[in-house]
């Protein structure tokens, strides 16, 4: 069974809390009371850990709210992790890597690494100054199971998701849908065969007008291309149990 013992919620956009079979939280790019898609009930989750793809007002808003909450580690690429110290952000809850790098987060039994993704990564002050954080990135967590996860984050196709599967196996993968500013449903399609995924939960559609996306197209591309991939179509505030 793929990811035994593990739970996965969507909370609207691009933003999930992850349970670990050992019960721990993990809560993926925080967009939480800005995000017209999140349930009001999520607003306060303390999670364990927070893992940050990139730093676009839609992965990050509310980061700051939570790690006032949040005592665990924030994992992300350097610049970005650095950015959160500068801003009040504890620094031995920081957890700044890049890709290729793979770190252990012992108190939650997980291991996460940092792959590559096609994308930018800003943040932009009220007074429109744009801040560099780094690339953005995709993550693979491995449970204690030994099943990983990937987590793609905002991206484009791209080929080398070819060797994310081949080095890290993930049998579930989190890929974004929308189009315009991310994958379309049939590159997303492409990137389940790439990485030999065996379960792809769609996300980052839907939210604003422009995220034309869908699961059922998603499905369409699949079916089309005989992919043999289980679509896991959840609405907001939904939860899967594998």
């Amino acid at each position: 069974m793929a990811l035994e013992g593990v739970k996965i919620k969507w909370l609207g956009h691009s933003t999930f809390a992850i349970t670990t079979p050992e019960g721990k939280t993990l809560l993926v790019d925080p967009w939480l009371r800005s995000n017209p898609k999140c349930p009001a009930e999520a607003y306060e989750l303390t999670p364990d850990a927070v893992l940050i793809t990139h730093g676009h007002f839609d992965h990050i808003g509310d980061v700051f709210e939570v790690a006032e909450r949040c005592q665990g580690p924030f994992v992300g690429i350097f610049e970005l992790t650095s950015w959160l110290g500068s801003r009040g952000v504890a620094a031995e809850q920081l957890v700044g890597m890049n890709k290729g790098g793979t770190v252990e987060l012992e108190d939650l039994d997980v291991r996460v690494s940092m792959t590559d993704a096609r994308h930018s990564s800003s943040f932009q002050e009220a007074d429109g100054t744009s801040i560099y954080l780094g690339e953005a990135a995709g993550f693979v967590v491995e449970f204690s199971t030994g099943e990983s996860l990937y987590i793609a984050g905002d991206t484009a196709l791209f080929g080398d998701m070819a060797w994310i599967a081949e080095i890290y196996g993930p049998t579930v993968g989190i890929l974004p849908i929308g189009d315009r500013f991310t994958m379309d449903p049939l590159q997303a399609a492409m990137a389940a065969d790439l990485l030999e995924l065996d379960v792809v939960i769609p996300c980052h559609f839907g939210t604003a007008p422009g995220l034309t996306g869908t699961p059922a197209q998603l499905i369409e591309y699949l079916e089309s291309y005989e992919i043999e991939v289980d679509v896991v179509a959840l609405e907001p505030g939904q939860e899967h149990s594998f």
